[in-house]
């Protein structure tokens, strides 16, 4: 089980991380990864003292979050899939930046994917989204 901190509830968290983060979809599952901006060194955001939002930065948690519509299968069906992706999940927040945020949606061929092809699913998908977006030509 993820720590209450880790998880994603609010709805309005949930829309910040598909409408800023970056998209990859492997297989069975699509990630949303919204990684933490960087400010440069010498420069300073805010008016607030230093010390203020060096705590608020270096505090906060990896969160995740997930989406298992009904086209997945029935109510066991999501439940089961939400539960293999939650522990696919906890041992990976780990490597990502401290407070990232990633959306993980379950896909209809979940419903069927065995745990360690979800976990294939979900590795290669966190990376596509962790790496750099070049351009694609046309």
């Amino acid at each position: 089980m993820l720590a209450a901190a880790q998880r994603l509830r609010r709805s309005t968290d949930f829309a910040a991380a598909v409408r800023g983060g970056r998209r990859a979809g492997r297989g069975a599952v699509v990630v949303h990864l919204t990684l933490p901006t960087r400010a440069e060194p010498g420069a300073q955001a805010s008016p607030k003292p230093a010390r203020d939002a060096g705590a608020e930065q270096t505090s906060a948690p990896t969160r995740a979050g997930f989406v298992v519509s009904k086209a997945v299968g029935p109510a066991v069906v999501r439940n089961r899939v939400r539960r293999r992706l939650r522990h696919l999940v906890r041992e990976r927040l780990a490597d990502l930046p401290p407070g990232s945020t990633l959306v993980v949606r379950a896909l209809p061929a979940a419903a069927d994917a065995s745990y360690p092809r979800l976990g294939a699913d979900l590795d290669a998908a966190i990376a596509a989204a962790r790496s750099p977006r070049g351009r694609r030509s046309r």
